[in-house]
Formats: structure tokens, C-alpha cells, sequence
């Protein structure tokens, strides 16, 4: 298992290596690989495990009962997701997790937190805090991108959140075309005549996922 990645993330921010060591071992840490388009977990699962991306990428989804999709999240590489989940045992998953790519996950079961000495688990705690409040502040970002009504609006607060955030005007989204067009709950085809406008109207160059906000 190769932790380097999970080492210098934001859980074990104040942990030197040997704590990191005596964590993960601790917390049951396993290594899973997954396949492109296989389903990680699923909606109605309980699960108590804390999980990390060390390679490849997920999507957190809502899929409903007549097959529609929504995008809530990206994970990549050095990002966790089922956080909350993994503190709320008994909770059913109100989402699906999607291997959006070949992806490596390290698991940390965190029904052993009890096993920590109370000095080592206030500290993990503070960084789960940390971590589970930036998550909150994206989330909440996609209501601000899904809230304007038209296509076009939903397109330029998507893409003004990511210039801001690359401190750029010209940057790479991590999603290709259909899973932007779930992400901001648009058919794809609306979103393609949508980019070629904004294009026309000299607005945004794009190829691909590299967009440039002219």
C-alpha cells in the first residue's frame, strides 16, 4: 500500500510518521482498486468507513428511479469522500459512488476510533473537521451554480467559481462534457449548443475540458 499520499493529506496534518503509522493500522486500513464505471457504494448502504483517492478519480451521484443523474462531486486524487457517513453509523447513503476512472481507495474504518488514546483522537477529529467543512463549502457551491434558471447562467457561475479558485482565467475543469452537463442538471446536447454560443458571442474559449474566459 502506498500511503505517501494519504501521509501529507489534510487527516494526518500534525501527525508525524510513526503516529500515521500506528493510525492506519489502528483504523484497519485496506487498499481497493476499482474499475472505470463500477458502482463503490450505493445509495441506501450503510457503511463506517472513511474514504481516500490515491490514484484515479469518483463521482458522488444521485441517481433516481427513472435513471436520471446528477453530478454532486468529483473526488481525485489526495481528496476523501464518505466522511459524514463514516461518523453517522447506521446512516443510509443518500448517494451513489462511481468509479469515474480506474481508481486506488484506502479505507479507514472509523469504528475503531475508540482504540485511540484521546490525545491522538482529538487531533484526527480537528482534521476530519476541517476536511468535512471545506467539503460543506463546495457543496454549497453547486447551489450557486445550479440556482440561475437559464443554461447560460448555470455555465458562467461554474466557471467563474473555477477561475477564482485557479486564480486564472484560463484553467481545466475535471469534468468532461456529460459530466458537466450532470453536474449543472442539463441535457448534454442543451450544454454543447450552449458552449458553441458563448463561443460565438466571444465569451469563453474552449476544447475539451480547458476553458479560457475571454
Amino acid at each position: 500500500m502506498d500511503i505517501s499520499v494519504l501521509s501529507s493529506s489534510l487527516l494526518f496534518k500534525g501527525f508525524d510518521e510513526t503516529e500515521v503509522n500506528d493510525l492506519l493500522s489502528s483504523l484497519n486500513a485496506r487498499e481497493k482498486k476499482f474499475r472505470k464505471g463500477v458502482m463503490i457504494f450505493h445509495s441506501g448502504d450503510t457503511i463506517s468507513t472513511l474514504c481516500f483517492v490515491t490514484a484515479g478519480s469518483v463521482t458522488i451521484e444521485s441517481n433516481d428511479m427513472w435513471g436520471n443523474r446528477t453530478i454532486l462531486n468529483l473526488v481525485g486524487k489526495g481528496q476523501f469522500f464518505a466522511e459524514s457517513y463514516a461518523l453517522l453509523p447506521g446512516e443510509p447513503m443518500l448517494v451513489d459512488v462511481c468509479a469515474s476512472e480506474n481508481c486506488t481507495v484506502i479505507l479507514l474504518d472509523m469504528k475503531s476510533l475508540g482504540r485511540l488514546s484521546e490525545s491522538i483522537r482529538a487531533r484526527l477529529l480537528a482534521n476530519l473537521v476541517m476536511i468535512t467543512s471545506r467539503k460543506n463549502l463546495h457543496l454549497s457551491g453547486r447551489s450557486f451554480h445550479t440556482a440561475p434558471r437559464q443554461v447560460r447562467g448555470r455555465v458562467m457561475a461554474y466557471l467563474n467559481t473555477a477561475a477564482v479558485q485557479k486564480h486564472s482565467r484560463e484553467f481545466d475543469i475535471p469534468f468532461d462534457r456529460q459530466q458537466l452537463a450532470d453536474y449543472l442538471n442539463v441535457e448534454r446536447s442543451v450544454l454543447s449548443n450552449e458552449l458553441s454560443k458563448m463561443q460565438r458571442n466571444g465569451l469563453i474559449r474552449c476544447r475539451k475540458n480547458h476553458f479560457e474566459i475571454v
